[in-house]
């Protein structure tokens, strides 16, 4: 049996990087002097660590024209949601950054019913509500339903990716697929760049008094992150992966105790967890239907 061939074995590195990538990024935003050139330089090391990857993939590019002018909103949304979630990162736990998340989703099944025109299924809703009851109760505090405003920028950067996702379904599997991420990360950090207005004195200033190695750690991770996903949905069903992604949340929640010493709400933080794993398991998304989820 070839390991490289199996969406298992995707699905294993993809839980061990994403953990690694979520704690590592959440401490390179601890001496940031400028969200947006954290994300900008994070997502130009990402997109050069997939271009070392391209051999190790079928070289092939998309010939209809169309495919690039999709190709290029979803570049957008993708540049709107890692711009807001860099944001986010700094001021949210990872654990709780890792359940507001998974509200993409929900966002995704939304955009399937209402512009693919997808069958309405009483699973998938159940497992949209059981989603967005997770992130009530991580919310709800003493009473009330507690909102800041990095929760709402990652609220917002979830619905941009879903967004993105919708758009480009299916164009990475008419690309070498490094390639096709390594520029949606290279353009998205160009257009973060133009909109910010941050040149190469700003980068600089960032990468000094910033720890390095975690800043190469995340950037690299973040690159791994996403082709590990992306190869694993390629290679298997969505129906046995869908919950093996969801474990990053619980897994997240866990680590962000031990290591970054998250421990306000932690029980609250595990229940959330396990019911938004129910509910991914209840949605079943069609393969066919969305095969290019790109998580970061």
């Amino acid at each position: 049996m070839n390991l490289m061939n199996t969406w298992w074995f995707y699905i294993i590195i993809f839980l061990i990087i994403t953990l690694i990538h979520n704690q590592s990024y959440k401490i390179s935003t601890k001496n940031v002097k400028k969200d947006a050139t954290l994300v900008v330089i994070l997502e130009i090391i990402a997109g050069f660590t997939s271009f070392i990857l391209i051999p190790l993939f079928d070289i092939q590019i998309a010939k209809e024209p169309k495919i690039y002018i999709f190709w290029g909103l979803a570049i957008i949304f993708y540049a709107i949601s890692d711009r807001l979630n860099s944001t986010a990162r700094r001021g949210l736990e990872v654990s709780t950054f890792n359940i507001l998340r998974q509200i993409s989703t929900v966002f995704v099944i939304t955009w399937g019913l209402l512009f693919f025109k997808e069958p309405f299924i009483w699973k998938q809703i159940l497992g949209g509500i059981l989603i967005i009851f997770s992130n009530i109760l991580i919310l709800y505090e003493k009473g009330k339903i507690k909102f800041n405003k990095y929760m709402i920028f990652e609220i917002i950067g979830s619905l941009s990716i879903s967004i993105a996702n919708c758009i480009d379904i299916g164009i990475s599997e008419k690309f070498n697929l490094p390639m096709y991420i390594g520029i949606t990360l290279i353009t998205s950090a160009t257009l973060i760049s133009i909109t910010e207005k941050i040149g190469i004195k700003q980068i600089k200033e960032e990468i000094k008094i910033a720890n390095k190695k975690i800043l190469i750690l995340t950037g690299t991770t973040w690159s791994l992150m996403v082709i590990t996903q992306i190869r694993a949905y390629q290679l298997g069903n969505i129906t046995k992966i869908a919950p093996f992604i969801a474990l990053t949340v619980i897994t997240n929640v866990i680590a962000g105790y031990i290591i970054l010493k998250e421990k306000e709400n932690i029980l609250k933080k595990i229940i959330a967890s396990i019911i938004i794993i129910l509910g991914i398991i209840l949605i079943n998304i069609r393969i066919d239907k969305i095969n290019n989820i790109y998580i970061k």
